[in-house]
């Protein structure tokens, strides 16, 4: 997905252009030959699996008041006092596979997807 987003020909606004998983079907024919990965189901629901482990993360290190939540460039993971944890998942669940899990593809879906989240930044009233 990187390199498809680095070469820039499949970029839109929120992602990929269509077409994109028989490009990434293509490439990973070349490098592994007899994985036999098809765009539909498989790597359609790894990414659908990728992009929402992405947004818990992004959520819980750029949502609105996490500032309790930092990032460990080096383990790849997110840190946070036991306290802020238990609050947080309170409210999400989903987060908690990520208390001990380590996120190793964050940095690179980030430069992928940021794009595509909401911020309210030109909200109007």
């Amino acid at each position: 997905m990187v390199d498809l987003h680095n070469v820039g020909t499949f970029n839109a606004n929120t992602g990929f252009k269509a077409g994109y998983l028989n490009k990434m079907e293509r490439m990973l024919e070349k490098v592994l030959p007899y994985a036999m990965l098809k765009a539909k189901p498989n790597l359609e629901s790894r990414i659908r699996i990728l992009k929402r482990d992405w947004a818990i993360v992004y959520d819980m290190l750029r949502g609105k008041n996490n500032s309790d939540f930092g990032w460990d460039e080096h383990r790849q993971f997110v840190v946070a006092e036991y306290v802020a944890w238990n609050s947080y998942i309170c409210s999400h669940k989903e987060a908690d596979q990520f208390r001990h899990r380590s996120f190793p593809y964050y940095d690179q879906l980030t430069t992928i997807y940021t794009k595509d989240r909401a911020t309210g930044k030109d909200a109007q009233i």
